[in-house]
């Protein structure tokens, strides 16, 4: 009777064991096959959107009406964006495809910074117009590239699960069709990259980032001694120190440390020894100080970066912390891209972060145009509902990468804040920024 029992009770297991592996191998093939036609999907989309470029880009050289150019361009912008999302959603990310990315990344910020601007008074230049004619070239022989591939995908039924399979595993990759078909992409958008850099376009622009920086290269002893001023409480000797590797926008020192729940990081430029970033993280207990006292020691704290003529334009509280904006000033005008930001606990004062990438990157000397219109015309130019409270004459960075004079204004609305910066030129509204909600503040003497 004991022999029967067991007999039952292990054939009842032997059958659920198989009917939750064949559940799980359901499952398994289910998944399989929904990222197998999400692949297939996003290479379709892929090579439909490269076809459609290359058409676009040809009929925009053609073109004689700039009332018609415009839209045009702005359609090319997001057939570009569109293609390098497809791009994105593909099994590549163990195969080089860096540059087909830059190349339909190119294409979209040249068309967009072309079609936000007034062809009117700027029409495309000999130079323009060159560019568009190589993107054109190119494009079409990345969609005679892809259109093989297509072919040999769809007459051979081709699986993406097996590409990524091929790239993980590195097994028989020189016999992957589809990869030695985006390995061919990828090399005939090589020769793009050098004629780009002639025009003097391209998203590449490691060469011209934090090129104004000021000071001698320091050495690693050097830069510990700098980190571990900046991080205050650290002892030098407990720092970390490693240095860039080839290929960074800049050169710079990375001192870390770590004391129980206690740790953070700063990078230095090696060219000077400045901070660019500057980060500690511990826990943070009730919030103790005001945010005008937190401010107080954000100001204390970024006077040890030796910049004159440093502002505090925006202070922000986030839970029991005080961030803090910093822009750098001449003249009374406020340079937006020459940005320092500061973040201080509210339990003790300390400053946990400091961020002065933007003001090292973009800091160099100027030369300004004078205001082309009055502060009359340009309150003119504001929207009439909103409430004026401030002004002031600001540089800031458009929305195609340029910097611009602005005047810019502080309004209200209701209860929201706006900042509205009208270009001192030509009148245009450049840029309507939102700020924050000031949350509550504490109700302690300062």
């Amino acid at each position: 009777m004991t022999r029967w029992i067991t007999i039952i009770v292990l054939s009842i297991a032997l059958i659920g064991v198989g009917v939750w592996g064949y559940k799980e191998n359901q499952d398994k093939n289910a998944v399989l096959v929904q990222a197998e036609n999400s692949y297939q999907r996003a290479f379709h989309d892929l090579t439909y959107n490269i076809d459609l470029l290359h058409d676009k880009i040809g009929s925009s050289l053609a073109m004689n009406s700039r009332e018609r150019l415009s839209p045009q361009l702005a359609e090319i912008w997001k057939i570009a964006s569109e293609a390098n999302s497809d791009v994105g959603q593909l099994p590549l990310t163990l195969l080089p495809f860096n540059k087909t990315e830059e190349f339909l990344y190119d294409i979209g910020e040249f068309a967009y910074r072309t079609a936000v601007r007034d062809l009117e008074k700027k029409p495309l230049s000999e130079e323009e117009i060159k560019m568009l004619d190589q993107l054109h070239e190119k494009s079409g022989e990345i969609e005679n590239e892809l259109r093989k591939v297509q072919n040999v995908v769809l007459e051979d039924n081709l699986r993406w699960m097996d590409v990524q399979l091929a790239l993980a595993t590195n097994d028989e990759v020189g016999d992957n069709t589809i990869v030695n078909g985006f390995k061919t992409v990828e090399k005939s958008v090589e020769g793009y990259e050098g004629s780009v850099m002639q025009t003097g376009f391209g998203s590449s622009g490691a060469e011209k980032s934090f090129r104004h920086l000021q000071g001698d290269n320091i050495s690693e002893k050097e830069a510990k001694k700098v980190a571990s001023n900046w991080l205050e409480k650290v002892d030098i000797n407990k720092l970390t120190l490693t240095k860039s590797g080839k290929g960074a926008d800049v050169p710079t020192y990375t001192a870390s440390f770590q004391n129980g729940k206690r740790n953070g990081y700063i990078d230095l430029t090696e060219k000077g020894g400045h901070p660019l970033t500057i980060m500690i993280s511990r826990p943070v207990k009730e919030a103790n100080i005001s945010l005008y006292e937190a401010s107080e020691k954000a100001k204390k704290y970024v006077k040890g970066l030796d910049i004159s003529e440093l502002e505090l334009v925006e202070s922000s509280q986030y839970d029991k912390m005080g961030v803090f904006r910093f822009l750098y000033t001449e003249n009374d005008i406020r340079f937006y891209p020459d940005s320092i930001v500061v973040k201080v606990a509210l339990d003790n004062g300390e400053v946990l972060g400091m961020s002065a990438r933007d003001y090292y990157n973009f800091h160099s000397e100027r030369d300004l145009n004078e205001p082309e219109i009055t502060l009359e015309e340009a309150r003119d130019k504001v929207n009439p509902n909103v409430e004026i409270q401030e002004h002031h004459l600001s540089v800031i960075e458009n929305d195609i990468q340029e910097q611009v004079l602005c005047y810019e204004f502080l309004t209200t609305m209701e209860n929201t804040t706006y900042r509205i910066f009208i270009n001192a030129s030509t009148g245009q509204e450049e840029k309507v920024e939102t700020l924050k909600k000031a949350e509550m503040k504490f109700n302690q003497e300062v």
